[in-house]
């Protein structure tokens, strides 16, 4: 493996980092299980690289079923609490600390079953434009069996 050719091209470098406090305001509440979400590093800020989201969950039980994605790898990093992540043969009861990646094609899931709250990163790459399908998910009910189909074939999301 080799590092990929340049996309700067200058002498000096540049100040464009971009910074946010860990006590910013987060994009995104799901109302029903207190989870919230940060969007830390969208596709559209990292020019379609990787994007990088903190996923708070609260105490209720939450998060999506066995599923995969054909374009786009999706790593879970644990910040606190315990989340069970299914990594395709087994569910993991993770805990601070661990890291599971899971690459394009690969089955996985995660629930917060622990009853106390818990938090993670979700890293997605290359970055897809997973803010649309997070947003998404509070209008599913609203959705007929047609638009749901769509609105999952759209965000690169299969069901098993």
């Amino acid at each position: 493996m080799t590092y990929p050719p340049p996309t700067y091209h200058g002498e000096t470098g540049e100040p464009t980092a971009s910074y946010r406090r860990p006590d910013a305001t987060p994009e995104l509440v799901y109302p029903s299980s207190g989870t919230t979400v940060h969007y830390l590093a969208t596709g559209a800020t990292t020019n379609g690289q990787f994007g990088l989201y903190r996923w708070d969950m609260g105490p209720e039980p939450s998060g999506p079923a066995e599923h995969f994605h054909r374009s786009i790898s999706e790593s879970f990093y644990i910040l606190s609490g315990s989340v069970r992540i299914y990594d395709g043969r087994r569910w993991i009861d993770t805990s601070p600390g661990d890291f599971v990646h899971v690459p394009e094609g690969g089955v996985h899931a995660f629930r917060n079953e622990s009853g106390e709250p818990a938090s993670m990163l979700l890293h997605f790459a290359p970055g897809a434009p997973r803010e649309g399908y997070f947003e998404g998910l509070l209008t599913l009910a609203d959705m007929s069996e047609e638009e749901k189909a769509e609105f999952y074939l759209r965000h690169d999301t299969f069901w098993l």
